[in-house]
Order: structure tokens, then C-alpha cells, then sequence
């Protein structure tokens, strides 16, 4: 015999609702008391995106005794969306004319915001195009004169106490003088030797360094956990690859390449330093 199904007593449905509406409440009482928790401790868990101040293909076509050589490379709607970002310039130098053995190819990405792009670096992809990695990959530190830099005027960062360089610049349309203020840390670059099997008489060099939240890194792991410390409210940073052939064997290349990389970061990197965010402006200070 079919029975009728009982109907729950309504006491026990109204228990159920004040139950799950106090649930709820304190879901919504806990994400807000959370939330202000991590303002009053300046804990950022969601990253700002910050712009450039100036675009990157604003960089003088003349950098010391390096000249421009050729029109900046525009890359096609793949590789841009593969590389993550529209902010890049890809552009030649050559030095004091010597398209022999002084041209470096510069490229400059730059990211903002959630990060999560994993950088290009060319260890991971040059050898996609048939080139053969030389040993391993090596920390090298570049020899600017340091003398051009101001270690005693600069702004303070407030985690470490560390006193911001700063260099100053001429604005390429208006010729004035503007003082910027550089990156904290070491300026090394992790270089990379290469081969094409085909022309091995050919030497290859990619070498790199990032700028991450107003801080150097040559590593692409460390420049992840520079731009995204708690304590910031942005995140950004900024790869500087080069790259280097020349018809020389290996040891002779590094030396050569070491030489000229160096000379053109010394007025590379301040003019960079112009279209990047102006981190100390941006820092939240410690409480």
C-alpha cells in the first residue's frame, strides 16, 4: 500500500534556513574582516597594474657612441600574443659603426599586474630554432662606471633602508635634464653560448637581466617573488635580453660581447629607467 509522504514539521525548515543564513553571514563577515586584516597589515593579495611612464620605443635612437641601426622589428599577432604583452621593442645598435663585430640587438618586454606569463629567456628558446647550447649558463656582472651614478641623493626603500642610485638623463625632444631614479641590486646578466651545427665558425650569445618592482635580478625565477612581495600594491617587471654573433670562437665572443654590453647599459639603463614606473613614488611605506 502506497502511503502519503509526511510533511517535515516547519520548525524544523525555519532551523534549517536561520542555519544556512547564518552561514552565510558569517562567510560574508569573515571575507570582509579578512580583507581589512590584510589592508591594515599592507598585505596586497590582488596586484595593481601600473603603465609606463614613457613607451619603450621612445628610447633615443643614440645612446653614447651606440647608433641605431635599422627600423625597431614589429613581431606579428602570433609571436606577441605568445610573448604576453604588446609592450616590447626589439631594436638594433651598432657601435661607432662597426656592423662587423659591434651590433646588439636589444629586446625589452615589459608586464604589469597578475603576472603569471613565464618569461622568454633563450636557454628555453633559441634552441627551438636549431641552435646548439655551449656549456652551462653563467651569472656575469657588467662593469659600468659607476662614477656616472649618485648613491647619496637618492630616495630610501622602506624595507631595507637601501638608498635608490639615480643618474641623470636628457630627454630626447625637449633636450632637458631629468634625474631618474635606477634599480637596486647588482647589474649581471645571465649569458648563454651558442651554436649553429650548420655554421659552427658562428658564435651566439643571449643574455638577460630583468627589473622588477625598482630591483635587479639576472634569475627568471627570483624576478617572479621581486614583483610580488605582500607588501606591494603593483607588480611589474621588465626583461632586457641582448643579442650577440660574431665570427669568433666562444671564449673570445663573451669577452667581446662583456665589453660591449656593458658600454651600452651605461647609457641603456638610465634612459629605461625614464619609461619604466617610477617605483619609489609607487612603494608603500613600512608601518
Amino acid at each position: 500500500m502506497l502511503m502519503k509522504p509526511q510533511r517535515r514539521p516547519m520548525q524544523v525548515e525555519r532551523n534549517e534556513q536561520k542555519a544556512f543564513y547564518t552561514a552565510c553571514a558569517c562567510l560574508v563577515i569573515g571575507g570582509l574582516g579578512f580583507r581589512l586584516i590584510m589592508t591594515q597589515l599592507n598585505v596586497y593579495l590582488q596586484k595593481e597594474p601600473v603603465s609606463l611612464r614613457v613607451t619603450l620605443d621612445d628610447l633615443p635612437s643614440t645612446l653614447g657612441k651606440w647608433k641605431q641601426f635599422g627600423k625597431d622589428q614589429q613581431l606579428s599577432d602570433a609571436i606577441v600574443e605568445e610573448l604576453g604583452t604588446k609592450n616590447y621593442l626589439d631594436r638594433n645598435y651598432v657601435y661607432q659603426n662597426d656592423l662587423i663585430n659591434g651590433v646588439l640587438q636589444i629586446h625589452i618586454a615589459y608586464y604589469t599586474g597578475m603576472i603569471d606569463t613565464v618569461p622568454h629567456i633563450p636557454e628555453r628558446c633559441w634552441g627551438a630554432a636549431g641552435l646548439v647550447i655551449l656549456g652551462e649558463t653563467e651569472v656575469r656582472l657588467q662593469k659600468l662606471d659607476l662614477s656616472k651614478f649618485n648613491f647619496q641623493s637618492g630616495p630610501l626603500q622602506p624595507s631595507s633602508g637601501m638608498r635608490y642610485p639615480q643618474a641623470v638623463v636628457q630627454e630626447p625632444v625637449t633636450r632637458k635634464n631629468e634625474t631618474v631614479n635606477l634599480p637596486l641590486g647588482d647589474i649581471s646578466m645571465t649569458a648563454s653560448i651558442f651554436q649553429d651545427p650548420k655554421n659552427p665558425e658562428i658564435t651566439f650569445i643571449g643574455a638577460y637581466f630583468f627589473i622588477a618592482n625598482g630591483s635587479l635580478t639576472p634569475s627568471a625565477l627570483a624576478v617572479r617573488n621581486l614583483s610580488f612581495k605582500l607588501s606591494d600594491k603593483y607588480a611589474y617587471y621588465c626583461k632586457v635580453q641582448f643579442s650577440y654573433r660574431v665570427r669568433e670562437q666562444s671564449a673570445i665572443a663573451i669577452t667581446m660581447f662583456d665589453r660591449l654590453s656593458s658600454d651600452l647599459l651605461q647609457s641603456l639603463l638610465p634612459q629605461l629607467m625614464r619609461s619604466l614606473p617610477d617605483w619609489p613614488a609607487l612603494e608603500t611605506p613600512a608601518s
